[in-house]
């Protein structure tokens, strides 16, 4: 089963809300269950040296067990830490005994009761490991020397532990009982878990209760912020599917400045520019048509005629022929421009790429267009700076480039005019050409076009006399393979600059 954007983006918050309420309440549960059980054990010490000291004053300090009691009933109290033991009808201990664990003698045979306000059960030992004395009274002479914990403090190590497991946890805890220097016995006391378990479980609880609390508002959450996030992509979808079947006027809403909303508007400009582009597309055709169609309707009604039978006329018949030529030529110059656009569209232009010196070029360019410019009444200067160093670029195309230019300026040049053309090096460290002429100009609004494909400033003028459009679009294009650029000024009625830039070898 696959699963959307919106189903994903709603696991991951859920997953996080997991992983992170998990490790906060373990981490949380097990701080908790460490401190109580310190604090636990902590309270069980107090308990036992208060045990020693009520029972043996200053056994623990190591100074003798000395307590004077009356015959009848000996009462000492001890109170601290919320806790209190009692003893009663407690002998005088001897100074001198002979057996084993004689020391508490004295509490084996006297009528001893001991009561907390804790729930503790309290049970002294001897140094065998026998019970001489049990709070709950169920115990006495029965032997814990197999207690570990018994062993433990026998050995004169207090130690403790936890048995058994939820309300029937209980902790432990052995003290070794010292007087003078000497083991005298083992005080061991048990307390019962019961109420640091129902607080951990009560805690628990209402962990999880917190925990499925968030699970609930984050799914709320997840659903509404992850609809915030897939409803803009839902309309991006929607709108490329409408644009992908031709409708090229879809729009997507910018409703944020986030990526969704940038996302939005880089597709609102890709599909303005797509359609810009089939727009660009169906001008072009409609262009070539149009540009095609007059010379060979042209040519067609010329070999009609001839056929008809001027044929035979001489001078019609070459002037016929000439003209096809003409118009054939003119059909080759457009195909080929067409197909270097293209080729550059594609990035497909062979550019033969070496150091190259403009002026020379410049001049054999002036060379090749003199007499069209003198049968125009034109005269051409070239203002060649010295010094200027090698460019990098590709012979044929740069030639190409200037035969463009010149051509437009000598076109749109009117008689008695005059043409500059200027080598210099500009203050970007590139070489630059500027070729400038003093013919019509261009209004601001052509100034704009200029260099679209088939677009001629001058639409009054016949093909012959203003060209097809391609041969700025051409240059523009050539000059911007070669990674320089091409620019222009002019205001209508005092002629056009045009100047490009060419990288230094």
């Amino acid at each position: 089963m696959q699963f959307g954007i919106r189903e994903r983006l709603t696991l991951s918050y859920l997953v996080i809300i997991v992983i992170a309420m998990g490790l906060s309440g373990f981490l949380l549960l097990s701080l908790l269950n460490r401190y109580f059980l310190q604090a636990m054990q902590n309270s069980l010490l107090a308990q036992a040296k208060i045990t020693a000291q009520a029972l043996m004053p200053g056994a623990l300090a190591g100074t003798a067990a000395q307590a004077t009691v009356s015959s009848a009933s000996n009462t000492l109290q001890q109170q601290a830490n919320n806790y209190s033991l009692q003893t009663l009808n407690v002998a005088p201990a001897k100074e001198t005994s002979s057996t084993v664990g004689a020391e508490l003698g004295y509490l084996a045979n006297s009528s001893l009761q001991l009561s907390t306000q804790l729930d503790t059960r309290i049970r002294i030992l001897d140094v065998t490991g026998k019970v001489v004395v049990d709070s709950m009274q169920d115990s006495q002479g029965v032997s814990m020397a197999d207690d570990p914990l018994v062993a433990a403090a026998l050995a004169g190590t207090q130690s403790s532990s936890v048995e058994g497991a939820g309300s029937a946890a209980a902790m432990d805890l052995a003290l070794p009982w010292q007087a003078d220097g000497r083991l005298i016995g083992v005080i061991y006391l048990s307390q019962p878990l019961r109420d640091m378990t129902a607080v951990l479980y009560d805690l628990r609880l209402r962990w999880l209760l917190a925990t499925l609390l968030a699970l609930v508002l984050t799914v709320g959450a997840g659903v509404l912020l992850s609809g915030a996030i897939t409803r803009p992509l839902y309309r991006l979808t929607e709108a490329a599917g409408t644009v992908a079947e031709g409708n090229l006027d879809q729009r997507v809403p910018v409703q944020s400045h986030d990526e969704l909303g940038r996302l939005s508007t880089a597709f609102n400009e890709m599909t303005e520019r797509l359609r810009a582009s089939r727009q660009a597309q169906a001008n072009l055709v409609a262009d070539v048509s149009h540009e095609l169609r007059t010379p060979l309707t042209t040519v067609k009604g010329m070999v009609e005629t001839l056929r008809d039978g001027a044929v035979e006329d001489l001078e019609v018949r070459d002037r016929f022929l000439a003209s096809i030529e003409g118009e054939t030529d003119r059909m080759i110059r457009l195909v080929n421009g067409l197909l270097l656009l293209s080729r550059a569209d594609a990035s497909a232009l062979d550019l033969h790429l070496n150091s190259l010196a403009l002026a020379p070029v410049i001049a054999r360019v002036f060379e090749r267009l003199r007499p069209l410019a003198e049968k125009k009444h034109v005269t051409l200067h070239l203002d060649a700076q010295a010094g200027v160093p090698p460019v990098l670029a590709d012979e044929d195309r740069v030639e190409l480039i200037l035969v463009n230019l010149l051509d437009n300026a000598i076109k749109y040049s009117r008689p008695g005019g005059n043409i500059s053309v200027a080598l210099r090096q500009n203050p970007k460290n590139m070489a630059q050409i500027e070729v400038k002429d003093e013919g019509v100009g261009m209004s601001a609004e052509a100034l704009s076009r200029a260099g679209e494909r088939f677009f001629r400033a001058d639409q009054a003028r016949s093909r012959d006399e203003g060209g097809s459009g391609l041969g700025l679009a051409i240059a523009c294009t050539l000059v911007e393979a070669h990674g320089g650029q091409l620019t222009l000024q002019s205001q209508e009625g005092k002629g056009l600059t045009v100047t490009c830039t060419f990288p230094f070898a």
